[in-house]
């Protein structure tokens, strides 16, 4: 019997079964722009769980799980007895006794894992505070897709220390590559979240420039995460000079890309001319989180499949 697997953190994987996600998502985005029908997942029934607000994570796994003939429950902390208190654990068990997944989009990253510690099924997370593992998983299909192999490649991350920039640095040791981080000195990444084996693929830098000089990929996000809106203001102030415009681009890599998980800000993350220039491959990062998470769905049910 196959051991349940969760994808609560991007390190909760191995390179190789990275290797097969992206093999797989490969398969999956070529039949999806064939229209050529593929639904392993028939009769099977993904609970989607939101606390925090979602555009593209809820289109993209219910659309996908759609696609691969299951079907989706949306539920939210309004809607349901999460509004009310009932303990997370309770939730889990009830809840994965009725279908066959789970992605939860929430706050802490401990309501995922205790939910996944309760769980009869396996659980994705669909993004909390500390991680965004489904989104960093269509970054890289992205890179690979336009650029090649990852390994031995920089990634410049400018702005803020936050899901994003940790699970870009547990990519950066599973796929080999190093990672640039720019931040404003009061948001810089914590020590204590530094893994040792991390360490040897990160560089931080007090300038984005720097950071971005020679790199193969210049990537951001909001300077202002959600359940941070209380510091927007004094947050525009402290992250002014890490806006990605045609200067940070020009030091990069002739042929560097740029990346936004969006929402996107233009004019304070991102320059207009960027988030819409020539090395901005933004829509198709968005598009992928469908492909990679049909990928994802189909390993966590069915195991590593080749059809």
């Amino acid at each position: 019997m196959r051991t349940m697997k969760h994808f609560l953190k991007f390190s909760d994987f191995t390179l190789d079964e990275f290797q097969h996600l992206i093999t797989r998502t490969k398969v999956l985005k070529q039949r999806f722009k064939q229209y050529i029908p593929y639904q392993p997942l028939t009769d099977r029934m993904l609970a989607m769980v939101f606390e925090k607000s979602s555009t593209r994570t809820r289109v993209s796994f219910e659309a996908g799980i759609y696609q691969l003939g299951g079907q989706a429950i949306h539920l939210d902390s309004q809607s349901t007895q999460l509004g009310r208190a009932e303990p997370i654990e309770d939730t889990a068990r009830v809840i994965s006794r009725m279908v066959d997944l789970v992605m939860i989009r929430t706050y802490e990253q401990t309501k995922v894992e205790a939910f996944a510690q309760h769980s009869r099924v396996p659980v994705i997370n669909g993004l909390t505070n500390e991680y965004h593992p489904c989104q960093i998983l269509a970054d890289v299909f992205t890179f690979i897709e336009h650029r090649g192999d990852i390994a031995g490649k920089t990634v410049a991350w400018i702005g803020d220390a936050n899901n994003m920039s940790y699970t870009w640095l547990e990519a950066a040791r599973i796929f080999g590559f190093t990672l640039n981080v720019a931040t404003p000195a009061d948001y810089a990444l914590a020590p204590e979240r530094i893994a040792a084996a991390d360490k040897a693929h990160l560089r931080t830098f007090a300038d984005p420039h720097e950071a971005a000089r020679g790199a193969h990929l210049v990537t951001t996000d909001v300077w202002t995460s959600m359940g941070y809106e209380a510091e927007t203001e004094k947050r525009k102030k402290a992250f002014a000079r890490f806006i990605v415009d045609a200067s940070v681009m020009e030091v990069a890599d002739k042929d560097a890309l740029f990346m936004h998980c969006l929402p996107a800000h233009r004019g304070e993350e991102v320059s207009e001319d960027v988030l819409e220039g020539w090395q901005s491959v933004v829509w198709e990062e968005a598009e992928n989180r469908l492909h990679v998470q049909k990928a994802l769905m189909e390993y966590l049910l069915l195991g590593k499949v080749h059809a």
